[in-house]
């Protein structure tokens, strides 16, 4: 299998993709630990919100025309008041801070270094809009859930390899309809954050 290839893009570039971004999304975020039964109508209108915020870059893995895995990346200072709220409530500073919201890549993609690139991309494109700081959250799920599975490890030591380190109390919740659930249930979300410089 060739390594995919990888390209950043911006504004107007984006829209063309977004319903094959949103259907990538669904099909990652359906696994551990998110477990996201997946909407395509919100994530369509999620993705061409973050494609029109100002200074938002969206790094694309690509085999062939197939898109295989995005990373997404903006200002803090433009996303959802569920984001921003938690820096408000601890005084932390966002006029410098850039958001990554998501890094998904189909499984038979990973371990080849993908992941990497889209830090390596986002940082980049953040340093270049002027960011001191990079955060994003992940999901906080108990170690006994019964949808675990035995084999997870989770992106913890990677991220610290990467220079990030989760914030302590630095938390929100995010809602959406598990696989195994009838209705949408709030998910608690820890933010990690990296200077820059």
């Amino acid at each position: 299998m060739s390594s995919p290839e990888i390209l950043s893009l911006t504004g107007a570039a984006i829209e063309p993709l977004i319903a094959e971004l949103a259907r990538l999304r669904i099909a990652v975020f359906r696994a551990w630990p998110y477990l996201y039964q997946g909407d395509e109508r919100y994530e369509r209108e999620y993705l061409r919100a973050f494609a029109c915020a100002p200074n938002a870059a969206l790094v694309v893995a690509r085999d062939g025309r197939t898109i295989v895995g995005a990373a997404t990346a903006s200002p803090m200072t433009g996303q959802d008041a569920e984001v921003r709220s938690p820096f408000a409530q601890r005084n932390i500073p966002i006029d410098d801070l850039f958001y990554f919201g998501e890094s998904v890549l189909l499984s038979e993609y990973r371990g080849r270094g993908v992941g990497h690139v889209f830090f390596d991309a986002r940082e980049a494109h953040a340093r270049a809009c002027g960011a001191g700081r990079t955060t994003f959250c992940a999901v906080v799920r108990p170690s006994d859930h019964p949808l675990r599975p035995a084999d997870y490890r989770p992106l913890d030591g990677f991220w610290r390899k990467r220079g990030y380190a989760p914030v302590k109390g630095l938390t929100t919740s995010f809602e959406w309809k598990d696989i195994d659930r009838a209705e949408s249930d709030p998910h608690p979300m820890q933010f990690w954050m990296r200077g820059l410089r």
